[in-house]
Order: structure tokens, then sequence, then C-alpha cells
């Protein structure tokens, strides 16, 4: 290949010094990739894009890349905007990684996912947008609520789970603003599992299975994985909230369930390159999808990633 058709553009939100730390983990990403690129003979330029889309439409055909590798997983701090990026790049018809606009569209609000999810007869937590009127929860507690449009476990925390009907109105007040819009979800009790999906020659490919265990949490403390599980690093819950990817026997008509349900996810949302779906499995062994991440975190400690290295797959691989 000629200088010109090995460019590679890694496109990135850009990120301002304030950002936080789900924010900065893109640049773990930019050179995870980077590397992968240039080991596999590709030239990689880095390319930081804002709400400034004319600016970034110019210099992608200034670049002339062979592809881009896209991503951008906000813009101007929002996850509402996230298909903004791959719009742009539908718009000049260039080749690149990950979901298209409208997976992204669908998959980042929680809401119009799940009610995709419900058409289809794809089990999901029964849910309700804002309401005024706390009666108006169609079903008992316990509750959680969820920023909208936010992803990377932003806005969840112990104090997203709700024992009463009073409290989620609480939540939902306190909240809706600050993160752009919240709901309420019935809060499943029970195990949580991330099953990835690379796209392959032959469609999608399930990559194992991994199951989330909460180590020695107190009875009484919430098991989720909340932004301090993912981001804190010194925190108890970051230190105790494990991927495993070991499973009895018995798990094994769950998993195929959980893998086909995923399937199921990839073909509904129009998916393509790299998916991870988040399930919860309640008391009685019965899977709920919370959501689907569409181009999720490729950080090297990524649950993605780890995933494609438990199915032998290197980072170049992927």
């Amino acid at each position: 290949m000629d200088g010109v058709k090995r460019k590679i553009i890694i496109l990135h939100a850009d990120i301002p010094n304030d950002a936080t730390e789900d924010e900065k983990d893109v640049y773990q990403q930019v050179a995870a990739v980077s590397d992968a690129l240039i080991e596999l003979g590709y030239k990689p330029v880095t390319l930081p894009v804002s709400l400034d889309l004319e600016k970034a439409r110019q210099e992608i055909i200034k670049i002339n890349p062979r592809g881009i590798f896209n991503l951008v997983e906000s813009l101007a701090g929002t996850g509402r905007l996230i298909h903004l990026a791959p719009a742009l790049l539908e718009f000049l018809d260039v080749p690149f990684s990950g979901a298209g606009s409208e997976a992204m569209v669908v998959t980042t609000n929680k809401v119009l996912s799940k009610e995709r999810l419900k058409t289809e007869g794809i089990p999901t937590p029964e849910w309700m947008i804002q309401s005024a009127n706390t009666s108006d929860i169609p079903f008992d507690p316990p509750y959680i609520i969820k920023p909208v449009n936010e992803d990377a476990s932003v806005g969840l925390d112990e104090s997203s789970i709700a024992a009463t009907r009073g409290q989620a109105a609480e939540n939902l007040h306190m909240n809706d603003d600050k993160y752009g819009g919240c709901f309420v979800e019935k809060y499943i009790p029970g195990r949580e599992f991330n099953i990835s999906l690379l796209a392959g020659s032959n469609g999608p490919e399930v990559l194992p299975p991994a199951e989330i265990k909460f180590v020695d949490f107190p009875k009484d403390k919430p098991h989720i994985v909340g932004y301090r599980a993912k981001w804190e690093t010194e925190s108890f819950e970051y230190r105790n909230t494990v991927r495993s990817f070991e499973f009895a026997n018995e798990d094994k008509s769950l998993l195929n369930e959980l893998s086909r349900l995923s399937l199921e996810c990839w073909r509904l949302f129009h998916l393509n390159g790299y998916t991870r779906v988040d399930f919860r499995v309640d008391e009685e062994g019965h899977p709920f999808v919370l959501e689907i991440n569409a181009n999720p975190c490729i950080s090297p400690d990524s649950g993605f990633i780890a995933a494609a290295e438990q199915a032998g797959l290197s980072y170049p691989d992927v």
C-alpha cells in the first residue's frame, strides 16, 4: 500500500482538560488502536472532533484516509449527540468501524432501546419515564433510576436504588435535569452477564460470556456496576466487582439463551463491528436485557477485549 492508502483516521471526541475519568479513557483506546494499526501496516492519524462538524469534514477530506476507526463516545460532553459522528462518515461515504448512525441513536437512548426490545418480545425490565405522579409507576419496587442517554455507568451508584415509589420520585426529581432525562426501571436482583459480539465474515461471532461477580459485598449493598466500580480504582466497588469467565455445567442452557438473545439484538438494532449486551438474570433464572452497547469501550483492560482474549484473539485480531 502507498502512503495515502495506508492512512487510517482514529476519530475521537475532543476531550477538555477537566474531563472525567470515563471521558479520558478514550486516550487509552486511541493508543491501543494506534499500536494495533501500526502492527498491521497502517499509518494512524488521530483526529479529535467537536460539534464543529464542518471542520471535521474538511480535515477528513484533506487526509483522504483508507478508512476511519470511530471512537467517538460523546460530543459536547453528552452521549445524546454520539450519532453525529457516524452520520458525518455516512455522508462522506467513507468506510468506518462500528455501528451506523441509526443504531447509535437507538442504542444510546435506553428508553428507545427498551421500547424496541419490548415490541420484538425480547425481555427487558419494566420501566417508566419521568412522571409527576408516583402512583403512576405500574410495577412494584425495588427500582433503579438511570440516565436515559449516558453510558459508562455515569449517574449510577447506590443512591440510584429506590425501595419505594416515593424514593423513586425523589431520585428522578434530583437527577432528571442533571443528566438530561432519567427513567425508573424495575431493579432485578440476581446475576449479571456481559455478552460480547464481533462481526465476522459469516456474521456476528459470540465471544465467551462473562459474569460480573460482586465479591464480599455487604448484604445490604446493591449489586450494581456503578460509576465507582468502573472508574474509581481505589474504591471497594472497583476492587470487588470482578469479571469471571468460569461457569458450572448447569449454566450451559442459560448461556446459550443469552447468546441467542444477543444475536437477536444484533439483528434488531442493525449493529455492526462490535457490541456488548448486558443482562440481569433473576433468581428464577429468567434473563433480561439491560442495555445494548454499540461500540463499547475497547481499552486493553475492557470487558470486550477480555472476552476477545478468552476467544484466543489478540488486540490486532479484533
